[in-house]
């Protein structure tokens, strides 16, 4: 079968009430450690395992992608490769389950996928993934800066140090540095997408840090967009709203929240990782050409503005 004639035959390409797509709160209590994992989550999310088709849009192209075990970096890594794009996958050790799982997905492509597990909120270790990635893929044509770190707290007195250091470097601070290291290998066409969140637009309360560092990522994004622009090089951003992905379950939220998870928004449930992919595609591939500084939102109904 054509990827034309299997796209037309999905039943997620059919008109549908987004609604009623995937699941709504509400949800079981599931407390997780962090960093967490997406096989333990009820329901399962989607990372479009078994409904993403590819159209070839990225054939040919190298990507490194963060967080790219489970939520919307697994997500992203599925629709890259299913789009002809190989694959360098970034996680921590302890998340090696669901990235073995990303790694066959991607090979069952017929593309390839190269596993490079560590933490990125170690400096030397951000550059050399970058060094590595681009070794084993034979250069780098796409960056998706998507690892993130969230910890709800209920008031900023409750914010420790060593918390708000560590939400910083994962999410700015490896941005920076990975981000640095890769546009030395990039060249005109290249594209550069980084993980924002609704949050940078309308904070909550008790994800005081986690809110700070994805303004930051907006305006990182804004300013680099600039800077690369004479290089031929794109850089955008993502802003999820309420994603059904592990960061939840495993501290981003108190417990009380994820069993009514993304009941707020005018769809009343949280958006699932498949559901975000696309975007990335899209910014990923030359259809996006006349597009840099910007940031896409998939907030289920709510304003970023």
């Amino acid at each position: 079968m054509s990827d034309q004639n299997a796209r037309q035959s999905q039943p997620q390409f059919e008109m549908q009430d987004p609604r009623a797509q995937y699941p709504a709160p509400p949800f079981p209590r599931q407390p997780q450690e962090a960093p967490g994992l997406a096989s333990a989550m009820q329901p399962l999310p989607d990372h479009g395992e078994d409904s993403y088709v590819g159209l070839g849009r990225l054939r040919g192209r190298r990507a490194l992608i963060t967080g790219a075990d489970s939520g919307i970096g697994r997500a992203v890594a599925i629709a890259f490769a299913r789009e002809g794009a190989d694959v360098a996958l970034n996680y921590l050790p302890d998340e090696e389950q669901d990235a073995r799982e990303v790694v066959a997905l991607i090979e069952a492509e017929g593309r390839r996928a190269v596993a490079l597990p560590g933490d990125i909120t170690d400096e030397a270790f951000s550059r050399e993934l970058v060094t590595r990635a681009v070794k084993e893929l034979g250069g780098l044509d796409i960056l998706v800066n998507n690892a993130g770190k969230q910890v709800t707290q209920p008031g900023i007195a409750d914010i420790t140090t060593e918390q708000f250091d560590l939400t910083f470097r994962t999410n700015v601070y490896a941005m920076f540095w990975i981000t640095q290291e890769a546009v030395r290998h990039m060249g005109a066409g290249g594209s550069i997408i980084n993980t924002t969140s609704i949050q940078a637009y309308r904070p909550s309360p008790t994800l005081l840090d986690y809110a700070s560092t994805k303004a930051a990522i907006v305006a990182f994004t804004q300013a680099l967009a600039q800077q690369l622009g004479e290089k031929g090089i794109r850089v955008n951003a993502v802003a999820p709203g309420p994603f059904w992905t592990p960061l939840q379950p495993s501290g981003g939220q108190t417990q009380e929240k994820v069993m009514e998870f993304g009941k707020e928004t005018p769809f009343g449930r949280p958006g699932q990782p498949a559901e975000l992919a696309a975007m990335y595609v899209f910014l990923a591939s030359q259809e996006s050409s006349y597009t840099s500084g910007s940031t896409l939102g998939a907030t289920g109904g709510m304003v970023l503005f």
